[in-house]
């Protein structure tokens, strides 16, 4: 196992005691613009890295930044003191660039072969060399590590401010005439008259795990990795007890082109993908951001009919009869007759009635749905006839019946497959 470095001044400390430092500047000053060359092209050959990166930056700012080592290097053998001034910029830098950490810091391993070989040519002593090689490394890297970190959480502090704003300037409803909500849009790229738009929220199936704030941030981080491989932006985020994410994408390419297939649809295919430990309510598509909070509760509308059976649903798929029900049925149900109640508690009549309405009120057809005699069917219908004064066996009747035991209990949720009916 590897010995820890020494620290620099104690190190530089020695090696003045030993009278190998100061050096005579012409001779550190002649020597410190090779370090530039040299360290680049170590690091190049090592760590190829460099050369695949797109930006256009990263290797001048590698030169530079091999320069700026070999003058701190000839300052230090020459009695002069440690400013990392230069390493904390340089980190800032590549923290902006989000380039590897870990790359940079191997560049540095590298850089330090290349400065103990450097250091032998001039003090000649191998063991020094190598000590001040190691303890200058050590500390370059240890300032590089602490304030690419910082700079990093504090980019990452300001991209989550910055995103907490916008999703609540498109969540809670906005008027454009304001210049600066107008601003925020605009360099967000939410202005784009050829966009639509759509509301997914997302909350664990298990409602406690929402009180978890890292199993949130889980869910809105995969709904991010979800909506990645598409051209579906999103900003996702946490809103109460959920988590909501605004999409977007172009409607059509240019006037010329036929319009893209729904938003939510795509979008569907997608969050899907997210597991069956989440659950999903997803808007209809809309025409401007200023009707985002309209989706948003639509959103809301449709995570309330979502369960681990259907563990998707589109407010566009849902039924009206379900729509109206969930709209209405709190302010109905206290003017509700008393055999509302007395209904919902006798499932065996209540599933005769759906078969009826399944079989279009049909006596036969729902008995073989129920796989019962029809004499035992229309005892049944009898029966409700006489408790609720309706008749099942006509339209108005049934439905009436129907919808009043919903607005007390709540619309039965069928499905088939993975959709409403």
């Amino acid at each position: 196992m590897l010995a820890a470095p020494r620290p620099l001044d104690e190190v530089l400390r020695d090696l003045a005691g030993r009278g190998l430092i100061p050096l005579a500047g012409s001779v550190a000053e002649a020597l410190a613009p090779l370090t530039e060359e040299e360290l680049t092209r170590a690091i190049l050959e090592e760590h190829p890295g460099f050369l695949r990166s797109g930006n256009p930056d990263v290797l001048p700012g590698l030169r530079a930044h091999s320069a700026a080592h070999g003058r701190q290097i000839a300052a230090l053998l020459t009695g002069g003191a440690l400013e990392l001034g230069f390493v904390r910029e340089h980190a800032r830098l590549r923290a902006e660039q989000r380039f590897p950490l870990e790359m940079t810091l191997r560049a540095y391993q590298s850089g330090a072969r290349v400065v103990g070989h450097w250091l032998l040519n001039v003090l000649h002593d191998e063991g020094a060399a190598l000590d001040f090689a190691q303890a200058y490394t050590s500390a370059v890297s240890s300032a590089m590590v602490a304030e690419y970190v910082a700079h990093t959480r504090g980019l990452a502090e300001a991209e989550g401010d910055r995103r907490s704003e916008l999703l609540s300037i498109l969540l809670d409803g906005h008027d454009e005439a304001d210049p600066r909500v107008a601003d925020v849009l605009r360099r967000a790229g939410f202005l784009d008259q050829r966009q639509v738009y759509a509301v997914a929220v997302v909350r664990a199936a298990q409602v406690a795990e929402m009180e978890n704030p890292a199993r949130v941030m889980r869910i809105v981080a995969a709904i991010g990795d979800a909506m990645a491989p598409t051209r579906i932006r999103t900003l996702a985020g946490v809103r109460g007890d959920v988590a909501v994410a605004v999409l977007a994408d172009r409607r059509r390419q240019s006037g010329w082109t036929a319009p893209e297939s729904d938003l939510s649809e795509r979008a569907e295919e997608r969050l899907a993908m997210l597991g069956p430990s989440v659950i999903v309510g997803l808007s209809r598509d809309h025409p401007a951001t200023v009707f985002v909070p309209k989706a948003l509760g639509e959103a809301q509308v449709a995570l309330g009919f979502a369960d681990r059976d259907a563990r998707l649903v589109r407010f566009g798929d849902l039924p009206l009869q379900l729509l109206l029900v969930h709209a209405g049925a709190g302010q109905v149900r206290a003017t509700l007759p008393d055999w509302a109640a007395r209904l919902a508690a006798e499932p065996v009549l209540l599933e005769t009635l759906r078969a009826m309405a399944e079989a279009d009120m049909n006596l036969q057809q729902a008995a073989r749905r129920l796989g019962r005699h029809p004499n035992t069917v229309y005892l049944r219908v009898e029966k409700v006839k006489g408790m609720t004064g309706h008749d099942p066996l006509r339209f108005r009747g049934l439905s009436e019946i129907l919808l009043t035991v919903d607005c007390l209990t709540g619309p039965e949720f069928r499905k088939v497959g993975s959709r409403p009916l």
